[in-house]
């Protein structure tokens, strides 16, 4: 049979007067609970919230925290705004209006050309250096080159014929030169299907050269004032520019 043992209590001190108490079931101390993260770390961070109603509660939201759909960007802001092209200033229907006016030598529409633009001749000057490209010929610099040097050659000649009472300026200029280049172009899409150097070319090349110079001076005269007295003239330094753009298509 087991020997029972008497275990004496055991005394701490207690802190009420400095009389020490014996540990019992009434005087033992509750165990400190061991530490617990917070689950919701920002539940007492409102302002790291993403939900707008957590702090105001159900309700309506005010009008602070609200956003108005009509500015924002993904609504009906830029339901307004123009096209890009016209914010650059490029009208598509009005550059292919004036290329068709340029196909009818005998009546081209000076209405049509009196609102000057630069992107049309622009893509006409690239079409015809893509010609011939495919002829084998690299000329892009040579004919963006020569179009600067031939249109201010035009603005000085006009302006000296007219005299003080000419009004042609240097930017309807370029863009005069530029789409009367129309008629050059076709030339050098024909050079391809047509045997270089023969007499079919250089007639190809003098039936062009003559169109675009006759569109050319009529818009210079109708368009600008002053020029009308010296309509022959004006012809012949068209004549010259284009005889020169077409020497590059037939050699």
């Amino acid at each position: 049979m087991a020997k029972e043992f008497n275990v004496p209590p055991v005394i701490f001190p207690s802190s009420l007067g400095g009389v020490t108490a014996a540990a019992g079931p009434q005087n033992r101390r509750a165990p400190t609970p061991s530490f617990t993260p917070n689950p919701n770390p920002n539940a007492n961070l409102p302002f790291l919230s993403f939900d707008i109603g957590s702090t105001s509660g159900p309700g309506p939201i005010s009008s602070s925290s609200s956003i108005n759909a009509s500015h924002h960007p993904s609504g009906g802001f830029f339901d307004d705004e123009p096209p890009l092209l016209e914010e650059l200033g490029i009208n598509t229907g009005q550059i292919w209006s004036k290329t068709l006016s340029i196909l009818n030598p005998f009546r081209p529409n000076p209405g049509l050309h009196a609102d000057a633009d630069l992107f049309g001749p622009f893509l006409l000057l690239m079409a015809f250096g893509l010609f011939q490209l495919l002829a084998g010929k690299l000329h892009f610099g040579i004919i963006l080159g020569w179009l600067t040097v031939c249109s201010l050659f035009i603005y000085l000649v006009f302006n000296m014929l007219a005299g003080r009472s000419g009004n042609l300026d240097l930017y309807r200029c370029f863009s005069l030169v530029g789409y009367c280049m129309l008629p050059i172009v076709v030339l050098s899409a024909l050079s391809l299907f047509v045997p270089r150097g023969g007499m079919l070319m250089f007639g190809m090349a003098a039936v062009f050269v003559l169109w675009s110079t006759r569109a050319c001076t009529r818009l210079l005269v109708e368009i600008a004032a002053g020029g009308d007295e010296h309509r022959g003239l004006i012809a012949y330094a068209c004549w010259l520019i284009y005889t020169l753009f077409s020497l590059l298509v037939v050699f």
